[in-house]
């Protein structure tokens, strides 16, 4: 395998080519990958079962938790999904390029804003190898080149991804825009090459998130954990909210967006709602604060900020709205938050007032994704208050430039008025490259 450093110089070089490509040849790239992955689908799953019957022996001997082992699963469905994701992503305007802004400063002197790729991703994923097309796809489409390195527990299956996924698209880009790492070496080698890495993404636990932010100075995009509250409003509407919050927390509790939290508004547990709402949920291990956990006949939750990752959660009693965006903002982690209501002043104002990267009406936190929200994929989720926030997209992997068009103007002949400026609007072309 490539050293990293000859990997990044690589990519680095590659990003450069594949940002004159036009749009049409970077859409083209990220729709052979999607038919890439269903011709290949018998290689892809021959790799990925040799994986998953290794972590299924390591989750038996304690070394890996059943909640990784089971993101590690490939089959058939999975691969068709992602290749519907990626022919969404091929299918979106092409987003290099663009103009954002255009101004006449003086008379033929022109300056617009496009947008523009970042240049080179570091990706760092856990146990999901189905990250890895997500990201790659993302990237080409947008213009970059990225460099992924996944977790052990998956490695024969990235390295067959990457390989199918490689070469598919050689025939419109450059296959260097993607690169596959091993090894943490690999990653401590670029966390310090800020002249060839330009955005790190590290995709997992909260400890992997710290670590990664913690050992470089190269922006980091990505969310350290997933609290996510839901808030039943005494207005809520208990035949539609039961379901939302069955699908918030057991759809797929190990998922970042799923419910750890419920806050209850007290007229709940005065009226027996509250009850009824626990009752309709008896997979979950339910637990309460521990000033509230003996009144509720519950559990002390391990804290007020708690990821659990499995069909568990806690129960927080608050006196009203304004106390659940507040428990919100004091304890969650700034991803996902939900309100069921049938009022709708109530819902508005949790809406306005609520500081997450995605904020819900009477909808599943399991929402917060970015196939479901349109993007075709995520290259992760962000709670930053960075450009990009929520789910990432190809969007979310663009910066601007500067271009400036003139006639031979000097900034010296605005001084003497020869050149006199006019800083005027102009309408904006479409299209990008």
């Amino acid at each position: 395998m490539t050293h990293p450093v000859g990997a990044a110089t690589a990519a680095r070089e590659a990003s450069r080519t594949l940002v004159t490509r036009t749009g049409e040849a970077r859409a083209s790239a990220v729709a052979a990958m999607a038919d890439a992955l269903e011709a290949h689908a018998d290689v892809l799953l021959a790799a990925n079962a040799e994986d998953v019957a290794e972590a299924a022996a390591r989750v038996e001997a304690g070394t890996l938790s059943p909640s990784n082992a089971a993101r590690l699963v490939l089959d058939r469905s999975k691969l068709s999904a992602l290749a519907l994701g990626l022919r969404q992503i091929a299918a979106l305007p092409d987003p290099v390029g663009r103009t954002l802004r255009a101004t006449e400063l003086a008379e033929g002197l022109v300056l617009t804003q496009v947008a523009a790729p970042l240049g080179v991703l570091l990706v760092i994923f856990e146990s999901r190898p189905d990250a890895l097309p997500q990201i790659a796809a993302l990237a080409v489409r947008s213009g970059n080149a990225v460099l992924l390195k996944g977790g052990k527990e998956a490695s024969r299956s990235n390295r067959a991804l990457a390989a199918v996924l490689q070469a598919a698209i050689a025939p419109f880009v450059p296959p260097e825009v993607l690169g596959l790492l091993e090894g943490r070496e690999a990653v401590d080698a670029l966390l310090g090459r800020d002249d060839l890495i330009d955005l790190v993404i590290p995709r997992g636990s909260n400890a992997l998130v710290a670590s990664i932010q913690a050992r470089t100075r190269i922006p980091v995009l990505g969310h350290a954990d997933g609290v996510c509250h839901v808030y039943l409003d005494a207005a809520v509407d208990l035949v539609k909210a039961i379901p939302i919050v069955r699908d918030a927390k057991l759809d797929y509790p190990s998922a970042c967006n799923a419910m750890e939290t419920l806050l209850v508004h007290r007229d709940l547990v005065a009226d027996g709602r509250l009850a009824l709402v626990l009752a309709s949920l008896p997979e979950v291990a339910w637990h309460a604060s521990e000033a509230q956990a003996e009144a509720l006949g519950l559990p002390v939750a391990p804290a007020l900020h708690h990821e659990y990752g499995a069909a568990a959660a806690t129960v927080v009693i608050v006196d009203d709205l304004a106390a659940a965006v507040a428990h919100i903002h004091a304890h969650g982690s700034g991803h996902t938050e939900a309100i069921l209501t049938e009022d709708g002043s109530a819902a508005e104002a949790f809406l306005a007032s609520v500081d997450s990267a995605s904020v819900f009406h009477n909808a599943s936190t399991r929402f917060a994704d970015g196939f479901r929200y349109g993007l075709g994929a995520e290259v992760g989720i962000s709670t930053s208050r960075i450009h990009a926030r929520g789910p990432v997209g190809v969007e979310g992997l663009l910066t601007t430039r500067w271009l400036l068009r003139g006639q031979g103007q000097t900034v010296a002949a605005t001084r003497d008025g020869r050149v006199v400026f006019t800083h005027r609007a102009l309408p904006q072309p479409t299209g990008g490259g």
